[in-house]
């Protein structure tokens, strides 16, 4: 067989019928993938990727054409088991896939339904497990686990069933940095050394380039077919379809435009390092550990200059106190922010954030310590709990399934509304808040559920911007959103703060989002507060945060590698622009320039 996949002009479109075909998702789609490849697919949100996902093993059937699995129709009804052997699927969430109480049981959750004798099953589940690396987990309960090793034991589901071909659809967009590598370097594994087909689907450029061929969608078409290598230099093509490039590879093509001789084909941090030693000469020391002076990218500021509006004090919060369940989840926080900073919140999956921001407005009652909102104990009188949370705005993961109302314009007035305002001043709140999030009045009479990821995204944000809290939080705002609308997020965040001086606290787990917009950032690490600081500070301890399963901004560790090889650089560089800078400093002093 020649393909292992087959789309032969493929169309298809959600809710069709024949009183409302609907607008097509795919258009006389035709793609082919061999056995063995590792394939990745990049694409705005709402491109065609998880159709594609969904249409490879007949979750979805196309309206038009058709979709061959080793010679096998998807249309064909005696087909779809055979298939769903073959071709197994991993969704972006792994709470979504977890179905048993013990890991092992959850592993074997698919041989079971396939009708495989138990001894087989024992087989394979202890096989995928080591596949995986989680055997030694086989006893555990799988809500204790990390992100990272939730999705491992829902790959080790699907390997149980023997598929030949894993599609991962956003697989590490919910992890911390660690979960991350965790994961791609499993896939990696399984397409390296078992010969199984990987389709991965990503916004992370830095993991499309691992694959052996990246395939780009825009608007239900693939405008970008091949090696990585060739794909990432049609840097024009992938910002029109609202992609970007790794940072490396826009990084060296700033510096070629500069003169410098550097190759074309650079993907990550390590080439673009291989390539700059070179054109850097033998490193100078410089005599002094101060560092030379270069303008940041992130904001100016280094420490909070209002007072502070929100504090926690000896925060601690224990889950199922007192059972054999017992988790502390925060434990003795205290940090201060202050009127009008952005903050920065990061930290490993499990490592309290999450449970940490719900105590910032009452959702959460800590089992010791005190949540004070100007200098006063949010819980001082329980009656007026509802007050805070109006003044203190708490936005959580995929804020769009928050969306419930029929119009956008009643869905942004929700919040205004129950607290009790006049018509005139919500009508006044939504429009000033739909400029925030750069909608217009056309979007006001429209579902919210016929709006774009993204839209939908900005929508909900401004549901709880319209209700003008003191202190708003964001977590994880821009998880699963394309390289645009992320950028989008960020601006639309950026400006808010600026234009009402509301402070902003802001949960991530990209490195680059919280150097690119915040002045200090605030670091848990199982429970407890790790660091506070700016953030130069907190990015200066590069070996404690990878410990802690973090990171540091992929350009910040550029020059931490220059620095380790001696060279007299800075390393509080977090984005392009400072970086192209600092390195034509460097480079000034030794390097060969074409010009």
């Amino acid at each position: 067989m020649e393909h292992f996949i087959d789309f032969q002009s493929v169309s298809f479109c959600y809710d069709a019928d024949e009183e409302q075909p609907g607008k097509n998702v795919l258009t006389d789609f035709s793609l082919q993938v061999k056995k063995g490849d590792f394939v990745a697919i990049l694409g705005h949100n709402g491109c065609g990727k998880s159709t594609v996902a969904k249409l490879c093993n007949g979750i979805e059937l196309p309206q038009q054409g058709r979709v061959l699995v080793e010679g096998m129709d998807t249309r064909e009804e005696t087909n779809i088991l055979p298939i769903r052997k073959k071709v197994g699927m991993v969704f972006q969430n792994p709470d979504n896939q977890i179905v048993a109480t013990i890991v092992e049981d959850d592993v074997a959750f698919g041989p079971e339904n396939l009708g495989v004798p138990p001894e087989e099953i024992r087989r394979r589940v202890d096989d995928a497990l080591k596949r995986v690396g989680m055997y030694d987990f086989r006893f555990f309960e799988p809500h204790k686990l990390s992100g990272g090793q939730k999705q491992r034991v829902a790959i080790a589901g699907v390997i149980a069933m023997q598929p030949e071909c894993i599609i991962l659809d956003e697989p590490t967009a919910m992890l911390d940095p660690q979960g991350r590598k965790d994961v791609m370097a499993t896939v990696e594994m399984l397409n390296r050394d078992y010969g199984i087909t990987i389709l991965l689907i990503t916004h992370y450029m830095d993991e499309a380039v691992r694959a052996n061929r990246v395939l780009v969608m825009n608007e239900g078409a693939v405008i970008l077919d091949g090696p990585p290598k060739q794909v990432f230099q049609q840097e024009d093509a992938l910002k029109r379809a609202g992609l970007d490039v790794p940072q490396a590879t826009r990084l060296a093509a700033m510096l070629r435009r500069d003169g410098f001789d550097l190759p074309r084909d650079v993907l990550c941090i390590e080439e673009l390092l291989d390539a700059l030693l070179p054109l850097c000469g033998p490193p100078v020391p410089s005599g002094t550990d101060e560092q030379p002076a270069v303008e940041r990218e992130a904001p100016a500021e280094t420490a909070p200059a209002g007072p502070v509006i929100l504090e926690t004090q000896h925060l601690t919060h224990i889950y199922a106190k007192g059972t054999s369940a017992e988790v502390k989840a925060v434990d003795d926080v205290s940090a201060a922010f202050s009127s009008g900073e952005l903050v920065g919140v990061i930290g490993h999956t499990g490592s309290g954030k999450s449970t940490y921001i719900e105590h910032l407005n009452g959702l959460l009652r800590g089992t010791n310590g005190a949540v004070l909102l100007e200098g006063k104990d949010i819980w001082a009188e329980k009656k007026k709990i509802r007050a805070v949370r109006f003044k203190v705005g708490v936005c959580f993961q995929y804020p769009e399934y928050q969306l419930f109302e029929e119009t956008v314009e009643k869905d942004i007035a929700f919040g205004p509304k129950n607290m009790g305002l006049a018509d005139d001043e919500i009508a006044r709140r939504v429009r000033r808040v739909l400029g925030y999030v750069g909608l217009d009045d056309s979007y006001l009479s429209q579902s919210p559920f016929d709006l774009s990821g993204g839209e939908k995204r900005r929508v909900a944000i401004a549901g709880i911007m319209a209700m003008e809290p003191q202190v708003l939080v964001l977590d994880e705002p821009c998880a699963g959103l394309d390289p645009r609308g992320r950028a989008m997020v960020l601006d639309l965040i950026r400006s808010y703060r600026e234009q009402t001086g509301c402070t902003v606290l802001l949960v991530s787990h990209s490195m680059e989002d919280v150097a690119g917009i915040c002045a200090r950032i605030l670091v848990m690490n199982r429970a407890k507060l790790a660091f506070f600081d700016t953030v130069q500070a907190v990015f200066s301890h590069a070996a404690d945060l990878t410990q802690m399963g973090l990171d540091v901004p992929q350009l910040t560790r550029l020059f931490l590698l220059l620095r380790e090889r001696g060279y007299d650089v800075r390393t509080d560089v977090f984005g392009p622009q400072a970086a192209h800078r600092e390195l034509l400093r460097l480079l000034k002093g030794g390097a060969q320039c074409d010009q």
